[in-house]
C-alpha cells in the first residue's frame, strides 16, 4: 500500500502530470485556448444562424414573388379564358344568324316550289284545252268532210 506522503505527493502532481499528457502545455493556457475554441465555434454558430436566417428571409421573398406571379399568370388566363367566351358567344350568335337566312331561304324555296306547282296545273290545263280543241277540231273537220262527200254525192 502507499504510503500517506506518496498519496499527497500524487494529489499535488497529478495536475501537472494530465497537463503534460495533454500535448504538454500548461493547464490554464489550455483552458484559455478552448475557451477561444469555444468562442470561435460559438461565433461560427451565430454567423451560421444569421446565415440561415438570411436564407430564410431569402426563400421567403422569392415565394411571394413565385405568389405574386401565380397571380399574375391567373389573371391573365381568367381575362384568355373570358375573351374566348366572348369570341364564342359572337360565333354562336353568327351561327345564329345564319340558322334564320338558311330559314328565310328555306321559306323562299317553299313559295317557289308552289309558284312552280301552279305553273304545272296552269301548263295540264292548258293541255286539257288544247287536247279538247284538237278533239272538237277533229270531230269538227271529220263532220265536215262526211257533210261534204255525203252532198257531193
Amino acid at each position: 500500500m502507499l504510503a500517506q506522503e506518496d498519496i499527497e505527493f500524487i494529489k499535488n502532481h497529478l495536475a501537472e502530470w494530465l497537463a503534460e499528457q495533454s500535448l504538454g502545455k500548461p493547464p490554464v493556457v489550455y483552458e484559455i485556448e478552448l475557451r477561444e475554441r469555444m468562442v470561435r465555434v460559438e461565433e461560427a454558430l451565430k454567423n451560421q444562424g444569421e446565415e440561415l436566417k438570411a436564407q430564410r428571409e431569402l426563400i421567403y421573398a422569392l415565394m411571394k414573388q413565385m405568389d405574386k406571379r401565380f397571380e399574375q399568370v391567373d389573371k391573365q388566363l381568367t381575362q384568355n379564358r373570358e375573351e374566348a367566351n366572348k369570341r364564342f358567344e359572337q360565333v354562336d350568335k353568327r351561327f345564329e344568324q345564319m340558322d334564320k337566312r338558311f330559314e328565310q331561304v328555306d321559306k323562299r324555296f317553299e313559295q317557289m316550289d308552289k309558284r312552280f306547282e301552279q305553273v304545272d296545273k296552269k301548263f295540264d290545263e292548258m293541255g286539257r284545252r288544247l287536247d279538247r280543241f284538237m278533239f272538237w277540231s277533229l270531230g269538227l273537220t271529220v263532220s265536215a268532210a262526211f257533210f261534204i262527200v255525203n252532198y257531193l254525192k
